[in-house]
């Protein structure tokens, strides 16, 4: 296939491109760079990917349409993989204007090039951020339209543009909804990522909350896994890509403990309101349909982010600190 995967450098759309790089397929890359965590280790992503000949990459924002345009014009695609994203729950709150180029219409400006270039598949990376407040586990058919934050808003607002677009334009849409995705070369902002940072150094550990809370952490790997078997679906449909197995947070801490060889110390905050409390996703609908389902424990998963981290550590610990 002649793939575009938009969101290169980041940490889903890096291992999504590789996946398929290593399949054979041809892989055009977008990604702007931007500076929410720090462009190096985005820098490092791409780099592995430059190592394959039939990857090429364009510095480009998606919000802007007629620069994403132009590439369209250079390429016939078979699929579009739009893992291109401004994450994160808390700084969405803060700033949520740049959410809405991104995510919103970002997502906008990609399908309207699929619409005009002909492109029939089109595979968009949404959140169980969306699912709010429900029971869990989250299944595809719940309701969310009563979402906690701006991030999750805009990631909503994206599922339904692409309804809109398969129904007028008939362009066949998937829609993995990912639950906490972790994993060497992971996004700094995320749990894992710090907690193994801030061991390691003897910082305390931040917890939001009582420490209660649980999350359905992914690896990786299984999410690029069912991100490319994506592209394998006609029609429109939603799907969870979770591990199916919520770990309470100090659960979580005590595994990177036990990798680490070191104890934490822990501090506690105020939860953020936009921050929800327990994630959970039911996968029955991708086991059947992708044939998918997740192969990597959080312990062992953990276990490897530790062994990338040691390899890497002198370089991982230059980075700019997340804030």
């Amino acid at each position: 296939m002649n793939c575009l995967v938009t969101g290169c450098a980041g940490f889903i759309g890096w291992k999504t491109a590789e996946k398929l790089l290593e399949q054979g397929h041809q892989v055009i890359g977008i990604d702007n760079l931007n500076d929410y965590y720090d462009p190096a280790l985005k820098e490092w992503r791409l780099n592995t990917l430059r190592s394959f000949e039939q990857f090429t990459f364009y510095k480009q924002d998606i919000s802007q349409f007629e620069p994403l345009r132009e590439i369209f014009q250079q390429y016939s695609f078979d699929v579009v993989f739009n893992l291109a994203a401004r994450a994160g729950v808390r700084a969405s709150v803060e700033d949520p204007w740049i959410y809405y180029e991104a995510n919103l219409k970002g997502s906008l400006n990609l399908l309207e090039c699929c619409k005009e270039f002909g492109v029939t598949k089109y595979v968009m990376a949404s959140t169980s951020s969306v699912y709010g407040l429900n029971e869990i586990p989250f299944r595809e058919n719940d309701f969310t339209d009563r979402v906690l934050s701006p991030y999750a808003a805009t990631k909503k607002g994206a599922e339904v543009l692409c309804h809109t677009y398969h129904y007028l334009h008939g362009i066949d849409t998937i829609i993995p909804r990912y639950f906490t995705v972790y994993g060497p070369a992971g996004r700094p902002d995320m749990a894992i990522f710090k907690f193994i940072r801030w061991i390691d150094t003897g910082e305390p550990i931040e917890i939001y909350g009582d420490g209660t809370q649980s999350r359905d952490f992914t690896y990786v790997d299984d999410v690029a896994e069912a991100t490319v078997r994506c592209a394998t679906l006609s029609g429109y449909h939603i799907l969870n890509v979770g591990n199916n197995n919520p770990v309470g947070l100090m659960t979580l801490v005590e595994f990177i403990e036990t990798a680490l060889g070191k104890k934490a110390q822990l501090t506690y905050k105020e939860r953020n309101p936009a921050d929800a409390v327990a994630t959970w996703a039911d996968i029955s609908r991708s086991k059947e349909l992708l044939n998918w389902q997740p192969q990597i424990d959080l312990k062992t998963g953990v276990q490897r982010v530790v062994d990338w981290y040691f390899k890497n550590r002198e370089w991982v610990l230059s980075l700019k600190p997340f804030v």
